[in-house]
């Protein structure tokens, strides 16, 4: 799973190659949550039915779970990212009340680049939605970071909450993500997940 969403981040999604995020800085990053992906049973993956080979992954966390530990010695290149999605978060927080147990985070959902076009994407999206049900979770939400993910989710029923743009974002001085203005910019979206059709 980490390679997988590794691949797809570092090579499609445009706030990581717009820092130049390697592939290995990003999996470094992802495989923080292997431990607790591998035991809380919220993240989904997708298999080819033939060769068993990972195709798809979306990473999925109880949202008042605390960051894994070693999130502060990932690369220095997710600082901006993670700044803005955590403008987003902080945001969206002030008028929602996190409670375990009741609030999904669909973090990162990748495909394999060779399965594009196959629904896998959407495929993994209501899965995701029908075990956080099936688990007592109410509502769901994400940041999504390009327009690809943010018109699956929306055909999912997820509204955006939250907005920034890429071409505004400042750090200190940088416009970190000006080569990507043209794409928008990240949406925290949101949905009721009690009917997940």
């Amino acid at each position: 799973m980490a390679s997988l969403l590794a691949v797809a981040f570092a090579t499609h999604d445009p706030p990581a190659v717009a820092v130049g995020l390697t592939v290995d800085e990003f999996k470094s990053f992802v495989e923080l949550w292997s431990h607790r992906a591998g035991t809380d049973g919220l993240s989904i993956i997708g298999r080819d039915v033939d060769s068993q080979r990972v195709v798809g992954a979306l990473l999925t966390e109880d949202a008042a779970a605390t960051p894994p530990k070693g999130i502060e010695q990932t690369s220095s290149k997710l600082e901006p990212i993670l700044d803005l999605l955590g403008q987003l978060d902080a945001e969206y927080r002030k008028g929602t009340v996190i409670e375990a147990g009741r609030h999904l985070h669909l973090f990162l959902l990748g495909v394999d680049p060779a399965y594009t076009r196959r629904k896998i994407g959407h495929n993994l999206v209501e899965m995701c939605l029908r075990n956080g049900a099936d688990r007592g979770y109410q509502t769901a939400f994400t940041e999504a970071t390009n327009p690809v993910s943010q018109h699956i989710f929306g055909q999912h029923g997820f509204d955006t909450r939250v907005s920034r743009l890429y071409g505004e974002y400042r750090l200190g001085d940088a416009a970190v993500f000006s080569s990507i203005a043209h794409e928008g910019g990240p949406k925290l979206m949101d949905r009721a997940i009690d009917d997940p059709t």
